[in-house]
């Protein structure tokens, strides 16, 4: 078993999801693995780098970002990641209850007319 860096999943999560990844097929094999690739896509979901930033240790980032394109648009991270529910990351789990009171004008409640644009009494 090997110890996985950081932002990368454990190769038993590894086999959980591996069948549900779709076959290669651009007629020539390819350079990266589908695990390379899903450690460098959650590498730059993680850090929030530019995908022109991936390390070269996960390999080119355009071909990082195609397969990212591909797995997206045919719905791959949602059945992954249902997969993976039962075990979740809790180390990046983070809840925030924050409330900020404002003076009613900054909420758009309806403005009153200035005390100096009132017309005075007749007399």
């Amino acid at each position: 078993m090997t110890i996985p860096k950081r932002y990368e999943i454990t190769d038993e999560q590894w086999q959980r999801i591996e069948s549900l990844f779709p076959p290669y097929c651009t007629g020539r094999p390819p350079k990266l693995s589908n695990q390379q690739a899903f450690n460098a896509i959650l590498w730059i979901l993680k850090s929030g780098a530019a995908w022109r930033d991936l390390p070269e240790r996960y390999g080119s980032w355009k071909t990082v970002y195609s397969r990212f394109r591909v797995w997206a648009d045919a719905g791959l991270f949602e059945k992954l990641f249902r997969q993976l529910i039962d075990d979740p990351d809790l180390e990046n789990v983070s809840l925030d209850s924050t409330s900020i009171r404002v003076h009613q004008k900054a909420t758009g409640a309806k403005k009153m007319p200035a005390a100096s644009s009132k017309t005075k009494p007749s007399v």
